[in-house]
């Protein structure tokens, strides 16, 4: 039988229920608050002809499921590119993925075996039961290479010391896949015990669709509509209601929609939570208020392609500038910038809603682009022809101490609220790669199609080494077992 699907935010999760749902013919309307682009941090900005991403988007996944929505809905759009990336650090480029002997050149004999030696030292001497990021890297890399190669581009990106960040973090992303692992590599070789054991390279190619990820968001809307779906843009909600197994819903422009069977939402737990009635019991009410977010801006530089560099992106690690991370928006695709003889480059600055670098004029930002690229290299600041701004709130959530309780708290919660999912990134504050945010999505939808809880959507696992190792679209049998959530038990 139909049902009535209300959808708060048109994310990749978003979308993705909405055009599964709508393929299932489910009444759906998504409500998006933005008044013009979809896709959310997976949209793609544009100005006077040039396109950026909001943070750079690889289409990459192990899930055949994921790559084959991918292909259905942009089929030949989709360009396949070469990986290409490195980290900047002393003044000087690494490779990333990591060529060893490279890297020990570059870092020098000397603090090569210092390196080692503080390895050793982590190895013999361990923090028991580490708890914040700090303590988790440097048991598994020594100190030295810890403050190298993760406490200046981590902080940069998080705002708070290491030590405030949840070992959650580093567990989830690290995977071994950093600097101090090649170089520990070349000089011990490691015998793998058993198949599986040898820690794979980040992916050397992806897909990506031609004008950026919003292309595919986009046509995922004009889709969704084709179908019968209900998108309503500039239309952000002031408050959800349940009452008798239906929800209401309240648009923060005055209007009111009802007789919902089920509410999907991507907005940020922390938002969403406080608009729900009636209200969470106090103590997930409260957690979720006090969840933390990262914002991040993009300036953007249009220059003459005079210092052309092939990166897709370069990491920062360089305490001397605020930048964190460079995307070379051409490297991405050639379709990104109208003129061959231009390039477009975005710096991203990480910040907090409301502070200094959030709060500056677009002017000063983008003096401080022009001069932060020259001091690392990449181009002279007469090269700099135009620039832009991209502010983005609530780019990524949070992985302080208290996260994983405040966040388990509204878990518990929900229980008491039939028909409510949070899916994606912030809806479920959890820092999802965009095709676990999709999948989300998906069992969403099976779950409201097949009418029960076939899936739990928090088995969903954001783990690296699904997403950065491994072939396109191969249901491994060892990364399906962590990745898709099993069926509950009746």
């Amino acid at each position: 039988m139909s049902k009535r699907v209300a959808i708060i935010g048109a994310g990749p999760a978003g979308l993705t229920a909405a055009y599964l749902l709508g393929k299932e013919k489910q009444q759906v309307v998504v409500f998006e608050k933005d008044a013009t682009y979809v896709g959310g941090i997976s949209r793609t900005e544009s100005y006077k002809g040039y396109h950026f991403d909001i943070g750079g988007h690889r289409f990459f996944s192990k899930s055949k499921e994921v790559e084959d929505f991918w292909t259905e809905i942009l089929g030949d759009e989709m360009l396949e590119r070469p990986r290409s990336s490195r980290i900047y650090y002393n003044k000087k480029f690494f490779s990333y993925p990591l060529v060893a002997m490279e890297a020990l050149k570059k870092l020098g004999i000397l603090e090569s075996a210092l390196c080692v030696l503080s390895y050793l030292k982590a190895k013999i001497f361990p923090v028991k039961n580490p708890t914040n990021f700090e303590d988790w890297v440097v048991n598994q890399f020594g100190q030295r290479l810890f403050n190298i190669f993760f406490r200046t581009y981590t902080e940069k990106v998080w705002g708070i010391p290491c030590k405030e960040i949840s070992a959650d973090w580093a567990a989830q992303r690290i995977k071994g896949l950093s600097l101090s692992s090649a170089i520990w590599n070349a000089l011990f070789k490691p015998k793998p015990s058993k198949k599986g054991d040898v820690i794979k390279t980040l992916i050397d190619s992806f897909r990506y669709p031609k004008q950026g990820p919003g292309l595919m968001w986009e046509r995922c809307t004009e889709k969704c509509k084709a179908m019968g779906v209900q998108v309503e843009m500039n239309c952000g909600i002031k408050d959800i209601a349940t009452a008798d197994g239906k929800w209401t819903v309240h648009t923060s422009d005055g209007r009111t929609y009802t007789d919902f069977d089920y509410v999907l939402s991507s907005a940020p737990m922390r938002e969403l939570i406080q608009a729900v009635s009636p209200a969470f019991p106090t103590k997930a009410f409260e957690g979720a208020a006090n969840l933390g977010y990262r914002d991040f801006l993009t300036v953007v530089l249009i220059c003459k392609d005079e210092d052309a560099f092939n990166d897709n992106w370069i990491y920062i690690h360089d305490p001397s500038v605020k930048v964190g991370r460079i995307q070379n928006f051409k490297s991405w695709s050639p379709y990104m910038v109208p003129d061959p003889e231009m390039a477009c480059y975005g710096l991203e600055y990480f910040c907090f809603e409301g502070d200094g670098l959030w709060t500056s004029s677009d002017f000063d930002l983008i003096e401080l682009a022009k001069k932060e690229i020259a001091q690392i290299g990449l181009t002279k600041p007469s090269a700099v022809v135009d620039g832009y701004v991209v502010r983005q709130p609530k780019a990524y959530p949070v992985y302080d101490h208290m996260y994983k309780e405040r966040v388990n708290d509204v878990r518990e919660a929900l229980k008491q609220y039939p028909g409510l999912y949070l899916v994606g990134r912030n809806g479920m504050h959890k820092y999802n790669n965009q095709d676990h945010s999709m999948m989300t999505a998906m069992l969403a939808a099976k779950n409201i199609v097949a009418g029960k809880e076939v899936y739990d959507l928090w088995d969903v696992n954001e783990d690296a080494e699904y997403h950065e190792g491994g072939e396109r679209g191969a249901e491994v049998e060892k990364v399906a077992e962590r990745l898709v959530p099993q069926k509950l038990n009746p």
